[in-house]
């Protein structure tokens, strides 16, 4: 069984979506093997202190193992470093540059086979979508991308209602639930149920609601 864990978005410093990450840590087992694709940002996190935090973090919760997967990591080790995973994290950052670099590595077959927990936060959580609509706050500017389609809906990250006109007219193009900062949404892929924590909207056909 696998089970999809869309998060809208976590402060990792703060532990502000602790909550969802121990229920994905006890569906995996409640002492799970994790790895991280840190593949969403521009530049590579050569950050020792955010990859010790989220380390840190996952380790408090329960985690046995923290491995994290380069970019520069061979389609073989990918695979081997997946099928050896109870949880599959995948980071927050930049939407297209996370889809890009899945694609060009071959994950979207690897993933779509995987039966354990995948985690995905805001980027992570959008890229496992239909479509991501992707807004800038300071810029203003809007672009669409194309998800890896794990799911038939898709996913809009870090929700806030001034978002809700672009979002209508955004959901012509199908079912589209938006996640706020903390809440998140669970899909379990034998039987398709969801389940919602915090605070989700649908917005579907020009109209938005209240997910239950």
């Amino acid at each position: 069984m696998r089970k999809l864990f869309f998060l809208g978005g976590e402060n990792v410093a703060k532990h502000d979506a602790k909550n969802v990450n121990s229920i994905a840590f006890q569906d995996a087992g409640g002492t799970p093997n994790v790895l991280v694709f840190p593949w969403a940002r521009a530049s590579f996190d050569t950050g020792y202190v955010r990859r010790k935090k989220l380390l840190e973090y996952f380790r408090r919760l329960g985690a046995v193992e923290v491995i994290f997967s380069d970019y520069s990591d061979s389609s073989e080790e990918i695979a081997f470093k997946i099928a050896n995973a109870d949880i599959v994290y995948l980071t927050g950052g930049q939407v297209s540059i996370l889809a890009s670099r899945m694609k060009d590595k071959g994950l979207t077959d690897l993933l779509r086979s995987y039966r354990g927990v995948i985690v995905g936060r805001s980027a992570g959580a959008m890229v496992m979508g239909q479509h991501c609509l992707v807004t800038n706050r300071y810029s203003g500017s809007r672009k669409i991308v194309e998800g890896l389609g794990f799911v038939d809906f898709s996913i809009k990250a870090h929700y806030l209602p001034s978002q809700d006109a672009l979002l209508k007219r955004f959901s012509a193009k199908g079912k589209t639930y938006a996640i706020p900062h903390g809440s998140a949404l669970i899909y379990n892929d034998e039987n398709g149920a969801l389940t919602f924590i915090g605070e989700v909207f649908t917005f579907i056909n020009g109209e938005k609601k209240m997910s239950s």
